[in-house]
């Protein structure tokens, strides 16, 4: 239990159902769905839509959705929503345009949006309400305007920049020239006739049909070689989840492209260690996760690419004897001056929700535009920021991530289950690009080894070690990050918190469900 007298959150605690988002606009939908009788699936949804609304630097119809399922009834699905580059791009037409790495903005940097599509599929396997109806609160506040909240102005603020590089970013994410303030209203009216559109016609009608068309019509103007036939044929996958175990867990993950791998990888390495009789914010516990992120973000690299075009090596990432190899290679006193080789075979912006409805369904589910306002791109006609997933591609034709026809990237965003025994346990998420895999470990290892509570889980001060300096926030304490810089790392300040996240413990021996929300971010925890 968290110390009354210092600041903080306490959980979130009801005996019925629950939503954890990181806006309060977005939490109350879903609490509104769930009432009515909804399932997790509708009311992930709704609350999404409201996101994408209300948090439009973090996430967007113009981007990627994976999700996570636990139906009550036992199983999980898995759900990848990431979309595909155009069928006519080539490193070379790439690289006749001057390009020697893929831009974090411009229209090559725009994958084909599998959120709606995505939307869809969730609703037709698990919801019971009509995608109309779910839209409903979000086309409201398009239209009729909400207010900015502190940590969106400050997000909006600091991205700014990027919505220079079209004139419909400028004229409709900054209004009068600049980003809004706290407490300002905002209308996206643009943004709410699509929503209309998609709420009357279905969501083929972002796919296919006018929508479609001027979307890949602006793309085409910001010259992307995105064609209305990439948009039409693209479907989110049915995928087997795979998982592993951590101390009497285990733990869920979608499977690549996405990083969820590096997650349990990263459990299994850190299982080697007795964290539990470590200090929470000692420099131990920070030196064994920056040395563990180091050598797994180094095998990511090495591995994950889209599945249908590579083979990944998923048994031998998932080996408790490959965990326990990595593991011996760290030094508890000292961090590794240089990586060793990969032992492997050779071949960021985002919102995250989680939902658990009356009947013990869960929904662990993200989305993303990848950085904030992705790729600065907006459609004038429909108001769709456009994501910029595709700067995670390469230009190196060897590299396992070369760019190809409607190949996927590698994908950041990864929802997450836990499992004690055949019984949900916790439905969680971190957002914040690369962080991803390193707060899934850290949120499960202060769950488990520290016995924190979902909020004073989520509240714990975070560090991250990959790709260069191993970048603090401002609650580590000033003597761990000194004795890091003893240890051989190079600490540095972050320059803005480490993503934020939600999570519910279901906790089947009182029955009460206990939720957290990420002080990181403005969103809440609520249930009934």
């Amino acid at each position: 239990m968290r110390d009354f007298q210092l600041p903080g959150r306490s959980p979130a605690i009801a005996a019925s159902a629950m939503a954890a988002t990181s806006h309060p606009l977005a939490t109350m939908t879903a609490l509104d769905v769930l009432r009515s009788g909804g399932t997790a699936a509708d009311a992930a949804v709704a609350a999404c839509a409201v996101q994408c609304v209300v948090e439009p630097q973090m996430t967007g119809i113009g981007g990627d959705c994976w999700v996570l399922y636990a139906p009550a009834g036992g199983g999980v699905d898995a759900l990848n929503g990431s979309g595909w580059a155009p069928a006519a791009v080539s490193l070379d037409k790439l690289r006749l345009e001057g390009l020697t790495e893929m831009p974090d903005g411009g229209a090559h940097s725009v994958t084909v949006p599998g959120a709606i599509r995505s939307w869809q599929a969730l609703l037709d396997k698990r919801g019971t309400k009509s995608l109309d109806e779910l839209l409903q609160p979000a086309i409201r506040l398009a239209q009729g305007g909400y207010p900015v909240h502190p940590k969106v102005a400050f997000d909006w603020n600091r991205a700014a920049w990027r919505l220079e590089r079209s004139d419909a970013g400028r004229a409709i994410y900054l209004p009068g020239g600049k980003a809004p303030a706290m407490g300002d209203t905002i209308r996206l009216e643009k943004l709410g006739e699509t929503l209309q559109t998609i709420a009357r016609r279905g969501a083929d009608a972002f796919y296919e049909g006018p929508l479609a068309a001027a979307m890949v019509a602006s793309l085409k103007g910001f010259g992307g070689l995105h064609s209305e036939a990439d948009f039409a044929d693209f479907q989110p996958e049915w995928v087997e989840p795979i998982s592993a175990g951590y101390k009497d867990v285990r733990v869920f993950e979608c499977p690549p492209n996405g990083q969820g791998v590096i997650a349990l990888l990263m459990l299994q390495i850190l299982e080697n260690f007795d964290l539990g009789g470590l200090d929470p914010n000692g420099p131990e516990r920070f030196h064994l996760e920056a040395e563990t992120t180091r050598l797994a973000f180094r095998d990511r690299d090495a591995a994950i690419a889209d599945p249908r075009q590579r083979d990944i090596p998923i048994d031998r990432l998932l080996s408790k004897d490959y965990a326990a190899t990595l593991a011996g290679m760290i030094d508890r006193s000292r961090a590794m001056a240089d990586l060793p080789p990969p032992l492997l075979p050779e071949h960021k912006e985002t919102v995250y929700l989680t939902v658990v409805d009356r009947d013990g369904n869960a929904c662990s589910f993200i989305n993303s535009v990848y950085d904030s306002f992705g790729s600065g791109l907006v459609c004038p006609e429909t108001g769709v920021v456009f994501h910029n997933r595709g700067r995670a591609f390469s230009l190196d034709a060897d590299h396992l991530n070369a760019i190809a026809p409607r190949k996927r990237p590698m994908h950041t965003i990864i929802p997450g289950l836990a499992f004690k025994g055949d019984q949900l346990w916790t439905t969680f998420g971190v957002m914040g690009g690369d962080y991803q895999p390193v707060g899934h470990s850290r949120l499960m290892v202060n769950l488990l080894d520290f016995g924190m509570d979902p909020q004073e889980a989520l509240d714990a001060p975070r560090a991250m070690a990959y790709p260069g300096p191993l970048l603090v926030e401002n609650g580590v304490p000033a003597a761990t990050v000194e004795r890091l810089r003893a240890m051989g790392h190079q600490p540095a300040p972050a320059a803005a918190p480490w993503g934020g996240g939600q999570a519910i413990t279901i906790d089947r021996a009182r029955g009460v469900l206990i939720g957290g929300s990420d002080p990181r971010k403005d969103g809440l925890a609520l249930g009934y």
